[in-house]
């Protein structure tokens, strides 16, 4: 008996929260209170706010994310026989960010900590590199995953202490964007307690950056992970985004003044069928109409290991009618994957490398306005990237 009321409980706790809604489940414990009381939202940084949103979110240019940590930036330069040194990592991202004519495809560059705080080889900083070309400087702001007690081998993300600190000086250093990137598994359930966790950690993240000057970027990652149909995608992230969009009107975060970082919906990436570029198109935008408000400025997607060509047919896919907010991209590997292997560590290198990304940026960008071909494409383009149980 105690082994059968021990599997009710434990089948139970692994539904979905949220199938009464939230003052359905506290009105039968207490009578309505009406308390009207001041909400101080964002902290008299609305305008900017909103302006920094939009300005992201501009017509044909997306956000170059070179957010890696130190450790996973070290893995992509081994693969091309480099040290995991600060020079090596300042080097690769300078031929990045002082790339002649990047501002006209890109909006908004990601940063590490490290990133942020680095200057060129002849002293100039960075931050100020990017303003040059118009481009918003960015900072990833979370502090990894850890293992989820209670749950399914599932994780959450860390780093909340301190952030409202951290924000700001953040923000006096030229930063005027965030991101925090937590995780779902399908294969692992995923568990309601990590759906929860993960909508509620960035909430609180989402309005403690807009506290602090920052846009929020809010990315809850549902990984490529597992064999499921593209059908069982499109249930997770619709559960996901409506818990995501609960906790942050709870946390009063001014929607106008975030952008998502969401995954497209594809099938997994073990399943035995791939979709095509319209379908993913379909389900993925079925998913954002269901769940994401139009005050919402920008989707800025994630490409997720899917190939560069994949992920800017994809995109193109996506973008050939209208739709209620700015669809673009936020890419690291899918915009870097062959400017890295062409750079090679090789000072002669640098211009050719940088071509590769101009590239890569232009493509993202006529996708973004619904115009881009794949004719020309090179066999390294198309080239899958997914690496089951990825890290940053």
């Amino acid at each position: 008996m105690a082994c059968a009321s021990f599997a009710k409980l434990n089948a139970s706790s692994s539904q979905w929260i949220g199938q009464q809604s939230f003052s359905q489940r506290h009105a039968r414990t207490s009578a309505p209170c009406r308390v009207s009381l001041p909400i101080r939202a964002a902290a008299g940084y609305t305008d900017e706010l909103v302006h920094t949103a939009k300005t992201i979110a501009s017509p044909g240019r997306g956000i170059l994310a070179i957010d890696e940590s130190n450790a996973t930036c070290g893995k992509r330069l081994a693969s091309i026989g480099l040290d995991n040194t600060e020079t090596n990592r300042q080097a690769y991202r300078q031929l990045l960010l002082t790339t002649p004519g990047l501002g006209e495809y890109i909006s908004g560059a990601i940063l590490f900590e490290e990133t942020l705080y680095q200057s060129t080889t002849d002293g100039k900083k960075f931050v100020d590199c990017l303003k040059e070309q118009k481009i918003v400087p960015g900072i990833k702001v979370d502090k990894g995953l850890v293992p989820l007690p209670g749950s399914n081998n599932e994780s959450w993300c860390q780093g909340l202490d301190g952030l409202a600190s951290r924000s700001a000086e953040y923000y006096k250093q030229g930063a005027r964007f965030a991101k925090w990137r937590t995780v779902v598994s399908i294969p692992c359930g995923p568990s309601a307690l990590a759906v929860k966790e993960a909508a509620w950690g960035l909430a609180r993240y989402a309005a403690i950056s807009q506290d602090n000057g920052l846009v929020p970027i809010v990315e809850p990652e549902i990984l490529l992970d597992g064999d499921h149909p593209i059908e069982r995608t499109l249930e997770v992230a619709e559960k996901v985004w409506s818990e995501v969009f609960l906790y942050l009107a709870e946390n009063n975060v001014l929607f106008e003044g975030i952008l998502l970082k969401p995954s497209m919906v594809t099938p997994g990436a073990e399943h035995k069928e791939k979709a095509s570029p319209e379908t993913i198109a379909k389900y993925t935008l079925t998913m954002l109409r269901r769940r994401v408000p139009p005050a919402v400025p920008g989707i800025m997607f994630l490409s997720g290991g899917q190939s560069e060509a994949e992920a800017t047919l994809n995109l193109n896919a996506m973008n050939q009618s209208p739709n209620p907010w700015h669809v673009s991209f936020s890419y690291a590997r899918a915009l870097q994957n062959t400017v890295l292997k062409t750079w090679q560590g090789q000072p002669e290198n640098i211009e050719p490398a940088q071509k590769a990304l101009l590239v890569r940026a232009k493509a993202n960008s006529l996708a973004q306005l619904g115009k881009y071909s794949a004719e020309g494409e090179s066999e390294e383009a198309r080239k899958g990237m997914f690496v089951k149980g990825y890290t940053y």
